[in-house]
C-alpha cells in the first residue's frame, strides 16, 4: 500500500511538472491513458488515480468523449481565480499597484540586457496593436509587457504571484482600454526608466498611471 501511494505521488508530480512548465499548455489535451502509462512507466490504475488527483485539484478537466484537458498551471491559480472572480476593478487595480510598483523598482535594478531587449520589443508590439485598433492584441501585448517587467525582477515568488493573477489583470487591462484609460504610449516612460536602470522613475511612473486609474 505504501509503495502504491508512492507511485501515485510520483506520477502526480510528473504530470504536474509537465503542466507547470507548459509542456502541456492550458487548454490543450493531455496524452491518452495508454500513452501516459508508457510515459510514466506505471500501471493504468496508478495513471487514473494520478489524473483524478489533478482533476480534483482543478488543474485538469475530463470531457466526456473528448479526453482530459489542462485547465490551469497551478492550484494557486485555481484558488486565486475563485477568490477574484467577482472582484471589483478598483480592487484589482489596488492589488496591481501593490505588486507592480515594487516590480518596476526591482526590474530597473536587476534587468539584464536580454530583459531590456524584451521590454523594448513588448513596448513596440503594444504600440502597433494600439494603432491597429485590435482590442484583443492590445490587451495581449499590454499584459505581455507587464509580465516581462515582473520577470525582469528575477524574483521567482513575485513572478509566481503575478502569473496567478493574470486572468484578473487581463480583464482589468481590457476594461481600461474599453474605457479609453490607456493610450498607445502609456508605458513608454516606464520602459525607458527600467532599461536605463532608474528605479525611482520606474516606480513613480507605475504609481502614477495606476493611481490615475483609481482617480487619485
Amino acid at each position: 500500500m505504501v509503495r502504491r501511494t508512492g507511485l501515485i505521488d510520483t506520477a502526480v508530480e510528473e504530470l504536474r511538472g509537465r503542466i507547470e512548465t507548459e509542456q502541456w499548455p492550458v487548454g490543450t489535451r493531455i496524452p491518452p491513458e495508454p500513452a501516459l502509462v508508457d510515459l510514466l512507466g506505471v500501471g493504468r490504475n496508478t495513471v487514473r488515480e494520478a489524473v483524478q488527483s489533478l482533476v480534483h485539484a482543478g488543474l485538469l478537466e475530463r470531457r466526456q468523449g473528448s479526453g482530459t484537458y489542462v485547465l490551469s498551471r497551478s492550484e494557486l491559480a485555481v484558488t486565486m481565480g475563485r477568490q477574484i472572480a467577482d472582484a471589483r476593478q478598483r480592487d484589482v487595480v489596488e492589488v496591481r499597484r501593490a505588486l507592480e510598483v515594487e516590480a518596476a523598482r526591482l526590474a530597473a535594478r536587476r534587468r539584464s540586457a536580454t530583459d531590456a531587449a524584451a521590454l523594448l520589443q513588448r513596448r513596440d508590439e503594444r504600440a502597433a496593436a494600439y494603432h491597429a485598433g485590435d482590442l484583443e492584441a492590445m490587451v495581449a501585448t499590454d499584459l505581455d509587457l507587464h509580465r516581462a517587467i515582473v520577470r525582469a525582477t528575477a524574483n521567482p515568488l513575485l513572478v509566481t504571484l503575478y502569473e496567478n493573477l493574470l486572468d484578473a489583470i487581463g480583464e482589468n487591462i481590457r476594461f481600461n482600454f474599453v474605457t479609453d484609460a490607456h493610450g498607445h504610449d502609456a508605458h513608454d516612460h516606464l520602459v525607458e526608466a527600467i532599461v536605463a536602470g532608474d528605479d525611482g522613475v520606474a516606480a513613480d511612473e507605475t504609481t502614477r498611471y495606476l493611481s490615475a486609474l483609481l482617480g487619485e
